[in-house]
């Protein structure tokens, strides 16, 4: 058999390629499990997906391959497992949408081993977000999924081909119940899905087949010539399926089982990734915003100018450094201070009359007494706050990106997060909660 077009890289790589493969997943999967280095609460938010890693560090122990069937409500997802398997395994019914959770069978075959069959709800049973999700979840930790059509290919199951084959897995496209046309539009059927899935898949992977064919109409004639009408039970139609099948599964079946694995591993590490950065860039929050009280008061309450800018910048600083242990990127002080001048100087240039009104709410503060000093120290102090927090974005960013301000600089970041604000509504809120820590309020 030719050399499948998802694992020819794999293929190329020697007899072994399978074995080897198999070990490395294995190899992932449990580093995933012993991870130590996960953050409070984020291996408890990802549990259903640790038990999965689990499950799979299990079908790989076993040897087990997953093939799933996939597709729109009535396709006859269930008719055509049932006839790879030759037995009603899968609950059939007329009803619409009847299939409303995952169903697994093995492969009783002599050959099939550890070979399991995979039935999935229905893409589009109305109501049926959760079943959609189940479905595309069963999809992307099969080895090979079966997408079932019954018709030619529509915009919306084109769409959800795409995302299957977006997850890396091997497709075979199966036009079900073939048996409902005739020869000429079963090859017209056949080449019209070809041609539209073109660019996704090879011609090789649409395949006819028919699960449950309709009864065949049969007229006797006895010897006087009366006719008598019965039904004849016709076989399913799926041997061209088993046989693509059964080729893909004995050339390529343990580099599936890892390729699976490892693409399954990677997805959850992606998201680990991302769990562990949303904990982060919370905790963050919180803090950046600790830090903009604390300097917005500290600003407001000190009449004296230059002292104010000693105080900013001190507190920023401080910052800073708290927030790159957050971000698991310590920094000392003298390199966080060269991170707030490179902020400082990129916000200046952006926003030059919020920092002129910083400098000349500090003057006002020291010519004025009475309440026009309390006013123009809470604006002041709002704009310490407004600069702090600022500040303190784009520090998360940057350490975010492995301390890298990414291909648009410094400049875009700042651009981008005071792009973001409502400024009138943070100095607002800022002056009012400064007053109100103050007293003044």
């Amino acid at each position: 058999m030719p050399r499948l077009p998802w694992t020819k890289a794999a293929t190329e790589a020697g007899p072994n390629h399978g074995e080897d493969h198999l070990t490395l997943a294995r190899e992932s999967l449990r580093e995933l499990i012993e991870d130590s280095r996960l953050p409070e609460g984020v291996r408890e938010s990802l549990a259903h997906d640790y038990d999965a890693v689990q499950s799979m560090l299990d079908k790989l122990e076993h040897g087990h391959l997953h093939l799933s069937a996939f597709g729109r409500v009535s396709t006859g997802k269930s008719s055509l497992l049932n006839a790879l398997i030759g037995e009603q395994r899968f609950s059939v019914s007329p009803v619409h949408g009847e299939t409303r959770r995952s169903a697994m069978q093995a492969w009783d075959e002599a050959e099939a081993g550890g070979v399991f069959l995979i039935d999935t709800p229905g893409l589009d049973e109305a109501g049926g977000e959760d079943r959609e999700e189940l479905a595309q979840e069963v999809a992307g930790r099969s080895d090979l999924v079966m997408f079932v059509l019954d018709g030619d290919i529509t915009d919306t199951e084109l769409s959800a081909l795409k995302a299957v084959l977006s997850t890396g897995r091997p497709v075979l496209v199966v036009l079900n119940k073939s048996d409902l046309y005739t020869t000429d539009e079963r090859g017209a059927l056949l080449r019209s899905i070809r041609d539209k899935t073109a660019t996704m898949l090879d011609s090789r992977f649409v395949i006819a087949a028919a699960a449950q064919p309709r009864p065949q109409a049969v007229v006797e004639v006895d010897a006087d010539g009366n006719e008598t009408s019965t039904t004849r039970v016709r076989a399913p139609e799926v041997t061209e399926l088993k046989v693509r099948l059964w080729e893909i599964l004995e050339a390529e079946g343990k580099t599936l089982a890892a390729l699976n694995a490892s693409l399954f591993a990677a997805d959850l590490s992606d998201q680990v990734g991302r769990r562990i950065l949303a904990a982060r860039a919370e905790l963050g929050e919180k803090l950046v915003r600790t830090y903009c009280v604390a300097k917005g008061i500290a600003v407001a309450f000190n009449p004296v100018p230059v002292a104010d800018l000693f105080a900013a910048a001190f507190i920023d600083v401080g910052m800073v450094v708290h927030l790159s242990k957050v971000y698991g990127l310590p920094l000392n002080r003298s390199e966080a201070g060269s991170i707030v001048r490179v902020i400082v100087a990129e916000s200046a240039a952006l926003m030059g009359t919020v920092w002129a009104l910083h400098f000349v709410s500090s003057a006002l503060k020291v010519g004025t007494i009475g309440l026009s000093t309390i006013l123009t120290a809470g604006a002041q102090g709002a704009i310490a706050y407004y600069s702090t927090y600022l500040v303190g974005r784009a520090a998360a960013e940057y350490l975010a990106k492995g301390k890298s301000w990414g291909d648009g600089g410094p400049k875009q970041v700042v651009k981008r997060i005071l792009d973001s604000l409502d400024r009138d509504t943070v100095l607002r809120d800022a002056k009012r909660e400064i007053q109100a820590r103050l007293g003044m309020g």
